[in-house]
């Protein structure tokens, strides 16, 4: 019992986190900044939903929105944005379902079962959630990297080259850590569940026995209506 509450406790830790790093990543701005920090007086940066610019100087920020959401944006920009937003909400509803399956919440004590049902539902939620998390993070630090190795590559400066910011990492650390989460919840887990099957299936084989046996001692010692003869039967049996 110890160690699954150990293994509950360093799950719903990791969860919380890759939550937390996912949405955050999703709703900051800084998926990419720009390389060239010496030769600047502002720091660019761009996210998912708008653009911000920060004296260094005097710390001033200044952010632009993005156009609407029907506009027409860049492939990477859609995509990121459905990927991430999707890793959200699974990583959201895994991190809400690990929280009524641990055993120190007051959530169906007498199901302990169900309970670990619970854990392995929310593991399974937190490895796909880590999915598209990851898919989209990485896909976008990739795209950037290889637009500014073009550039690069063929001598071309543009004012401005970027490369993938704080936020992209983010990204990444929160679905390394749905993918630690829900394998812990989901393999480790599913051995104590079958422990546990195990350890119900033994108690009611037992008192299934017990109550068999007491049946059949019950129709011994209470016979309902006999004779003479059967009840001598019945002694001589007994003995």
């Amino acid at each position: 019992a110890g160690m699954r509450f150990f293994l509950q406790y360093v799950g719903c830790f990791f969860a919380f986190f890759s939550t937390g790093f996912l949405i955050a990543s999703t709703w900051t701005d800084c998926w990419m900044v720009n390389a060239d920090d010496s030769l600047e007086v502002s720091t660019k940066c761009r996210g998912l939903w708008w653009e911000c610019v920060t004296n260094v100087f005097d710390g001033i920020q200044t952010c632009d929105e993005y156009d609407s959401i029907f506009a027409e944006h860049p492939v990477k920009l859609v995509l990121t944005r459905a990927m991430m937003i999707t890793a959200d909400i699974l990583a959201g509803l895994g991190f809400l379902f690990l929280v009524l399956g641990l055993d120190c919440v007051k959530f169906l004590p007498d199901e302990p079962l169900i309970k670990l049902r619970i854990c392995l539902v929310s593991g399974v939620m937190l490895l796909i959630a880590g999915l598209p998390g990851i898919t989209g993070s990485v896909w976008y630090a990739v795209d950037v990297y290889v637009e500014r190795s073009s550039l690069v590559f063929h001598n071309v400066f543009l004012g401005i080259q970027y490369k993938f910011g704080w936020s992209c990492w983010l990204g990444m650390a929160g679905s390394l850590g749905c993918f630690l989460s829900g394998a812990l919840l989901t393999c480790c887990m599913y051995l104590f569940r079958e422990t546990s099957s195990g350890r119900l299936h033994s108690a009611y084989s037992l008192r299934k026995g017990y109550s068999s046996a007491g049946t059949i001692v019950t129709h011994v010692h209470l016979p309902s209506s006999q004779t003479a003869t059967a009840k001598m039967y019945a002694v001589d049996t007994r003995v």
